[in-house]
């Protein structure tokens, strides 16, 4: 069950899904990923929070808020296509969302309280999906996805943007 085949996501998405250990599964992948990107933001110094490594790069909590925004949209693709609509679902503009999320304006904790809350309706959604609903595809910005992908994409994503602030913001 674990293994994804190439058809089911856009190419753009590989190094987030080779960014999984998928034999956890995506549950307790999800439960695995909640624990250490709380663990990790949780350990970031304060001074960092507003960090940009350059002119016109994301602040740490921009790229925590994107995280969250992320697999909100994520998620709602995951249900669409659980749920057989065949309606081809949009892409969606991440540098817009950043610009008006307005996380600057929030603190480390309250972004924190918003990510553990999405995870937490992100791990019990997927829960809800049977073998055969996790390998359900669907459209999303143009190209075919599954549900299954999908999992795997919300933890790749929030594991490469972890990577990045490791290696040019700390």
């Amino acid at each position: 069950m674990n293994s994804i085949k190439v058809s089911e996501y856009n190419p753009y998405y590989k190094p987030y899904i080779d960014a999984v250990n998928k034999d956890l599964g995506i549950v307790e992948g999800l439960k695995q990923n909640l624990e250490d990107v709380v663990s990790f933001y949780s350990n970031i110094p304060k001074e960092k929070h507003s960090y940009a490594y350059a002119e016109g790069k994301w602040t740490i909590k921009d790229v925590l808020l994107h995280i969250i925004d992320t697999e909100r949209i994520f998620a709602y693709r995951a249900l669409r296509i659980a749920r057989q609509d065949g309606t081809p679902l949009a892409g969606f503009e991440q540098d817009d969302y950043v610009v008006h999320a307005n996380a600057e304006k929030r603190t480390m904790e309250s972004l924190l309280e918003e990510y553990r809350t999405v995870r937490q309706a992100t791990i019990t959604l997927f829960s809800s999906y049977d073998t055969d609903t996790l390998l359900f595809i669907g459209e999303a910005s143009g190209f075919p996805v599954s549900v299954r992908a999908i999992g795997y994409i919300i933890m790749g994503h929030e594991n490469h943007h972890l990577k990045i602030i490791k290696e040019r913001y700390l």
